[in-house]
C-alpha cells in the first residue's frame, strides 16, 4: 500500500515537472506557438462553413476556394484597418491621458464634497494614465505584428483546410475505432466547432453593430473600436467591459458629454441582447467557464503567449474543458471549470 503511494507520488511530480517544462517550452517559441494556434483557430472556425456548403451539393473544391477566399478578406481586412488607424489612435494618446486625468480629478472633487477624502494623487496612482494607455498601446502592436504575418496565417489555414476531411480518417486508424456521433473524437470535435461557430458570429455581429452604431454617433476609429469588440467578445464577463473603455474615452475627447451617455448605452444594449439573451440561447447556459477560470486563464495564457494570448486564453480554456467533458474518467474535474446556473 505504501508503495502504491510512492508511486502514485512520484507520477504527480513527475507530471508537474513535465508541464513546467512544456510551458517553459512554449513560452521560448511563443511567436510561432502564436501563429499555429491562430491557424488551427480560424481553421476550426472555418470548417462548419465548408461543410455546409457541402450540404447544398456544392463540390468540395468550390466550397474550400469560397471559405478560403472568405478568410482571405477577414486576414488582410484586418490588416488594413490595424495599419490604417492604429498609429494614429496611439498618437492621440497624450489627449486621452489628459481626459483620463481631468475626470479623475471631477470623482475626487466630488467625493470629497460628499464627505469621503480620497487624494486626487493617491487616485491618478491607482488609475495610473499613463500605464494604462502604455498597455492599450502595447496591445494593438502586438496584434499588428501577429497580423503582419496573415500571409504565414494564412498559408497555414490553406494546408489545415485541406487536410480536413482526412484528418477524422487518420485519427479513426490510430485509435481502432469507427467515426460514428458516439465516437469521443467525433462528439469532442462536434462540441468544439459548435461552440467557436456560435462565439466568432456573435462576436462578428458585436463588432459590425459597434462599428455601425459608433459611426452614427460620429465617434474617432469606430472600425478600429469594432474590431476591438469583435475580439474582446471572445472573453465572457469582462470582455465587453474592457471593450467599452477605450470607445468611452475616444467620446470623451471627441465629443460632448450626451454622445458619451450614447455611446454607453449602445453597448449596454448590444451586450443585453447579444450577450444575455441570443448567445445563451444557441450555446447552452451550461457551455460556458467559470469566472474564476476564465479570469486566471487570462492572467496565464497572456503571460506564456503575450497579449495575443489572452484573445486565446477563452478558447484555448475551452476548448481543454471541452476534450476533458468527453471522457468519462476526467468529466468531474470539466464540471468543475464549468459555468452552471442554479435553476
Amino acid at each position: 500500500m505504501k508503495k502504491q503511494n510512492n508511486t502514485n507520488v512520484y507520477k504527480i511530480w513527475l507530471g508537474l515537472a513535465a508541464f513546467i517544462i512544456i510551458i517553459a517550452g512554449v513560452k521560448a517559441a511563443s511567436s510561432i506557438i502564436v501563429l499555429f494556434l491562430l491557424s488551427v483557430f480560424i481553421a476550426i472556425v472555418s470548417t462548419p462553413a465548408i461543410f455546409w456548403l457541402e450540404k447544398l451539393k456544392m463540390p468540395r473544391i468550390f466550397a474550400f476556394l469560397i471559405v478560403l477566399s472568405a478568410v482571405v478578406v477577414v486576414l488582410f481586412g484586418f490588416a488594413y484597418i490595424l495599419s490604417s488607424s492604429v498609429d494614429n489612435f496611439l498618437s492621440n494618446t497624450p489627449q486621452y491621458q489628459a481626459k483620463i486625468i481631468e475626470v479623475i480629478d471631477s470623482v475626487s472633487s466630488f467625493l470629497n464634497k460628499i464627505g469621503v477624502e480620497v487624494s486626487k494623487t493617491n487616485l491618478e496612482n491607482i488609475f495610473n494614465p499613463a500605464s494604462l494607455l502604455g498597455y492599450a498601446g502595447f496591445f494593438l502592436k502586438s496584434f499588428t505584428a501577429v497580423i503582419s504575418n496573415s500571409f504565414v496565417i494564412f498559408i497555414g489555414v490553406t494546408f489545415m483546410l485541406f487536410e480536413i476531411s482526412s484528418f477524422k480518417t487518420k485519427l479513426a486508424l490510430i485509435s481502432n475505432t469507427e467515426i460514428t456521433k458516439d465516437n469521443p473524437f467525433e462528439i469532442f470535435s462536434h462540441k468544439i466547432n459548435r461552440y467557436l461557430a456560435i462565439k466568432t458570429v456573435i462576436s462578428l455581429i458585436t463588432g459590425i453593430l459597434v462599428s455601425l452604431g459608433l459611426t452614427i454617433i460620429g465617434v474617432d476609429f469606430a472600425l478600429l473600436l469594432g474590431l476591438i469588440a469583435f475580439l474582446l467578445n471572445y472573453i465572457p464577463s469582462f470582455g465587453s467591459i474592457l471593450a467599452a473603455i477605450p470607445a468611452i474615452l475616444v467620446s470623451l475627447v471627441g465629443l460632448d458629454i450626451n454622445n458619451v451617455y450614447w455611446v454607453i448605452g449602445l453597448y449596454l444594449t448590444i451586450n443585453i441582447i447579444l450577450g444575455n439573451i441570443i448567445e445563451p440561447r444557441y450555446m447552452g447556459r451550461n457551455l460556458g467557464l467559470s469566472v474564476v477560470v476564465v479570469f486566471f486563464s487570462l492572467i496565464f495564457w497572456g503571460w506564456v503567449l503575450g497579449p495575443v494570448g489572452m484573445f486565446l486564453a477563452v478558447p484555448i480554456s475551452m476548448t481543454i474543458k471541452i476534450a476533458l467533458e468527453s471522457h468519462p474518467s476526467t468529466k468531474s474535474i470539466a464540471i468543475l471549470l464549468s459555468s452552471i446556473d442554479k435553476k
